[in-house]
């Protein structure tokens, strides 16, 4: 009778309903997240299979996509440079200022999109602060390219050097020496000793400021001169599409640029936990 009873509660046991915070966490997810998701495929999957596919190779569409994810990888990877160097100099170094310019860091989180926009376009435009220095050099920097690039660069920034600062910090300063002692040079010490436990947290902050570069539209809006083919964007082009009301040809760019970007954070996610493995 023991061998039943055991049975019995390993099968209660499987079976019981999942706990408060389970249920609390799955449903805000569900509300917040997946559900928003799930009604984007289908409205775009509403749509008949010939439409879809010609609004995805839409040759306008098709070169805001690239302009958009080769734009915000590139400043992605500017950033992963300087906020590193950012992030090392805020956390090592005591110097005048710095807890200003510790909190200057959080800007872009806490400026409104369209208020940064306005910032941004205003000096560098041709009138501007620094436009005015590269005009007399033919080189146009507001409602360009370069514009969009400085504004992805503005805003994914923050995302960089708050998510190195932690590891930066728990970097014993002991390490360092030890490997000076042994007659690392400062190169040597950085590559074989700083750098490898800071890989996984720089490409923790270089996707998120990939995603946030990838989805921002208020600040570009007003920087660029959202002409297709030259500076459009993907999330301005659903937001044009949007005000001649195709919601349909909105949601299906929308998607795509939702599967493309979660195809690239799954392999920077990959690379990142394969990286953690090679270490131990």
């Amino acid at each position: 009778m023991e061998r039943p009873r055991n049975f019995r509660r390993l099968v209660m046991a499987a079976i019981k309903p999942p706990s408060i915070p389970w249920l609390i966490t799955f449903g805000y997810l569900g509300i917040m997240l997946f559900l928003p998701i799930v009604a984007l495929f289908a409205k775009a999957f509403s749509l008949p299979l010939d439409q879809i596919w010609q609004i995805a190779i839409d040759p306008v569409a098709i070169a805001a996509y690239k302009f958009t994810f080769i734009t915000a990888f590139l400043a992605a990877a500017l950033n992963g440079i300087f906020g590193m160097l950012l992030a090392w100099v805020l956390v090592r170094y005591q110097f005048p200022g710095r807890r200003i310019v510790d909190a200057a860091v959080d800007l872009p989180f806490a400026l409104p999109t369209a208020v940064a926009g306005i910032t941004l376009a205003t000096i560098y435009s041709e009138n501007g602060w620094i436009g005015s220095l590269f005009a007399p050099l033919g080189i146009k920097i507001a409602f360009t390219r370069i514009g969009v690039f400085i504004a992805m660069v503005f805003i994914s920034l923050p995302f960089v050097v708050r998510t190195l600062q932690p590891v930066v910090q728990a970097i014993e300063k002991e390490t360092e020496e030890s490997a000076r002692s042994l007659g690392a040079t400062h190169f040597q010490t950085f590559v074989r000793v700083i750098f490898p436990p800071l890989i996984p947290a720089l490409l923790t902050g270089i996707t998120l400021g990939f995603s946030r570069a990838v989805g921002e539209f208020g600040s570009i809006v007003i920087i660029a001169s959202n002409t297709p083919f030259e500076d459009l964007i993907a999330p301005v082009l659903v937001f044009e599409r949007l005000e001649n009301y195709d919601y349909g040809g909105a949601t299906v760019i929308g998607a795509i640029m939702l599967i493309f970007s979660l195809i690239l954070i799954l392999i920077i996610n990959f690379l990142q936990a394969w990286q953690q493995k090679y270490e131990l």
